[in-house]
């Protein structure tokens, strides 16, 4: 016990002081922060109608976020990230080549998104690669399609297997409403999303690096706000890696966010609902996700921030 003496509130607190240095680890004030984000997340999920799904990854860390992140959804156009990676893949063990050439054909034409749709009937030849542009800048269904043809469902099915992840399935070409009736849908956990993407992010995949980077420059491609939610709040130097997804009553965004000192990897789904509401929680989630990491990039255990390369040189995660 200390000792009782008038002069306390300056001896004392010396004593307490070189008892009980100041300082520690800021590991409660990040535990506060982290708190509240996740009931941030709660929030959104729980005034949003229908069914959302969310799963976050902190890539420095590994700590996890999630509101319903084991349910199943429909993936709409967020589904393409695996057929690209399966396209890669297959480059990679020699199946294919993403040189490969194809003939654009009037029978491949599909609704809803896309300009080959008004290509001519036989009168134009793209490589796989040229392919996957549109796929994932414009979100063609018509150059999705072909490649579907190209690489195969059950190749991209394998492929997800394989790396961990059974839940991400692609069981029907794109706008094929009549398959979805027969419940063969393109579906997802965000859990598994959000983990695919982080390891695309870090470039963990049995591709080599340079088809990595390839692949991470066409997702990081910036796109019209409304088809790239996870790209919004975040400055242009900063790369993010995404793809949206929507079809009526549903959308989806898988995304990875290279922020210098906090990357993480996010997927945001909904379902049961009015499209434009579930677009709008998933940038909720996506502003409230930049905003988190931002705090937390750079910063000291007493929460200063400063620039994150002078608290701990790392690898990088992979660059172009």
């Amino acid at each position: 016990m200390l000792p009782q003496t008038a002069s306390w509130s300056c001896t004392g607190a010396i004593v307490v002081a070189m008892m009980f240095p100041i300082g520690g680890s800021g590991q409660e004030h990040r535990d506060i922060i982290a708190s509240k984000f996740q009931e941030q997340l709660e929030s959104v999920a729980a005034r949003t109608p229908g069914v959302l799904g969310i799963y976050i990854i902190d890539l420095e860390t590994d700590a996890r976020f999630g509101v319903n992140e084991e349910l199943v959804f429909p993936q709409a156009s967020a589904i393409k990230v695996a057929l690209l990676a399966t396209l890669y893949a297959l480059d990679e063990a020699g199946e294919l080549s993403v040189d490969d050439a194809v003939t654009v054909r009037a029978s491949d034409r599909a609704g809803g998104s896309g300009l080959l749709n008004h290509f001519g009937d036989g009168t134009s030849t793209m490589s796989l690669h040229d392919l996957t542009v549109p796929m994932i800048v414009l979100s063609d269904n018509m150059a999705t399609n072909i490649l579907v043809d190209q690489v195969g469902m059950e190749s991209v099915n394998q492929f997800m297997r394989e790396l961990g992840f059974p839940s991400i399935r692609f069981q029907r070409k794109m706008i094929r409403p009549e398959e979805s009736v027969r419940g063969n849908e393109n579906l997802a956990k965000p859990l598994e999303a959000a983990s695919f993407m982080a390891r695309i992010l870090r470039c963990d995949l049995p591709i080599s690096p340079a088809r990595c980077d390839a692949m991470r420059h066409l997702l990081e491609l910036r796109r019209p706000a409304d088809s790239a939610p996870s790209q919004e709040p975040v400055p242009r130097n900063v790369r993010v890696a995404s793809k949206y997804g929507s079809l009526t009553g549903v959308r989806t965004e898988w995304g990875a966010v290279d922020l210098p000192g906090r990357p993480y990897a996010l997927a945001v789904m909904g379902n049961y609902s009015e499209s434009g509401l579930v677009l709008e929680a998933i940038r909720d989630v996506a502003r409230l996700s930049y905003e988190y990491f931002s705090r937390l990039a750079g910063a000291t255990d007493h929460g200063v921030r400063v620039p994150p390369e002078l608290l701990q040189p790392s690898d990088s995660l992979g660059g172009h």
